[in-house]
């Protein structure tokens, strides 16, 4: 080893952010082994080695250990303490001794073998880095950029690495547009045999509640609560907020001053409609307002079966129901109750015949 190698490390170490004691530690453990394999038949099977590498000049050196003892049993790892001590007459009995046995063309030895683990040492913590940054962003959001599109997926540059955004984690209609800057939500880190690897979502509801709780200061400070969330990514969502200060109204806070903030995260989910919903406590009152737009005249509860029975105005119905029951069948969705959308005519009818088939019996 000479001074550039030194100092090539020391940059190493310096751009990858890798610790330099492990660094210089592991290549120790691996000159160990180089030892071993090339020259253990010419020094005797079972020595303890040990090697020392000098952190300014690089300089290597090959000790046998042996330890100190009264009787020798074991000739290549134990010394008599008289003969340690006519090495350095501060020795005792259990003590290490380091018998220097550096091979004199081990250089050549030395320098694959470091050459060899620096590389993959490399590698694996630039692994664990990328691995350690990104476990700590799983649910939340980052910033990526489009590189390209390969067989329906797409290739993200996150920062430290890359994700590929699947097919199922894109937005219908959405077009991703070389270096375009786009909102990601990170579902998972996994740490494979292939380094980290970073799930990467625009179809998550957790991409919707995390744009809220960054946009609305009330919702980051805990004074609104997001309590449920129903998304069908690209066309609409329907979030439910409650407010833990009877002052603070958590519907206009979501809003915002002139719906400045709804907007925002319509605009970063690309036109995707969003209702923001009251929750409450009492199903009933939940549930109509899930319905939203639509006004809910009567809500019949079914507690055993968590299924509802909606009543609206007969103009009402279709909205209730939605574009292909999308509406309701987001809010029972956010709900978690079955629901059953009657128009008022509906109803009467259903009313008026269950009171004759009554009469009849």
């Amino acid at each position: 080893m000479n001074q550039e190698f030194i100092e090539a490390l020391k940059e190493i170490v310096k751009e990858k952010g890798i610790s330099e004691d492990l660094l210089f530690t592991t290549i120790e453990d691996a000159l160990v082994a180089a030892y071993k394999k090339n020259y253990y038949k010419h020094a005797g099977n079972g020595y303890n080695v040990k090697v020392t590498m000098d952190r300014e000049n690089g300089e290597i050196h090959v000790y046998a250990q042996k330890k100190v003892v009264e009787f020798v049993e074991d000739e290549i790892n134990e010394i008599k303490l008289e003969d340690a001590r006519e090495i350095d007459p501060n020795y005792d009995l259990e003590d290490t001794i380091n018998i220097e046995v550096t091979p004199k063309k081990f250089g050549r030895v030395a320098a694959q073998a470091a050459k060899q683990v620096v590389v993959q040492r490399i590698k694996e913590e630039e692994r664990r880095i990328v691995y350690n940054d990104y476990i700590e962003r799983e649910e939340d959001i980052l910033t990526g950029t489009v590189l390209r599109r390969d067989k329906g997926n797409v290739l993200v540059n996150i920062g430290k690495t890359e994700a590929v955004l699947g097919p199922n984690e894109q937005i219908t209609g959405e077009r991703y547009n070389f270096n375009e800057k786009i909102k990601l939500y990170v579902v998972e880190v996994k740490n494979t045999t292939k380094g980290p690897q970073v799930v990467i979502s625009r179809t998550h509801p957790g991409l919707v509640k995390r744009l809220f709780e960054l946009e609305v200061p009330e919702i980051y400070n805990g004074v609104v609560e997001i309590k449920s969330i129903a998304r069908e990514a690209g066309s609409r969502t329907k979030i439910a907020v409650h407010s833990n200060d009877e002052s603070v109204d958590p519907m206009g806070a979501c809003v915002g001053p002139k719906g400045i903030r709804v907007q925002n995260i319509v605009n970063e989910l690309k036109n995707e409609k969003i209702d923001i919903i009251k929750w409450s406590k009492l199903p009933e009152e939940f549930i109509a307002n899930s319905l939203s737009p639509a006004k809910a005249i009567d809500v019949e509860i079914d507690e055993d079966n968590k299924s509802a029975k909606v009543v609206v105005d007969d103009s009402q119905l279709s909205l209730a129901i939605g574009k292909e029951g999308q509406n309701v069948r987001l809010a029972a969705k956010l709900t978690s109750w079955k629901i059953d959308i009657k128009s008022k005519s509906q109803a009467d009818m259903a009313k008026e015949k269950e009171e004759n088939d009554l009469e009849v019996e």
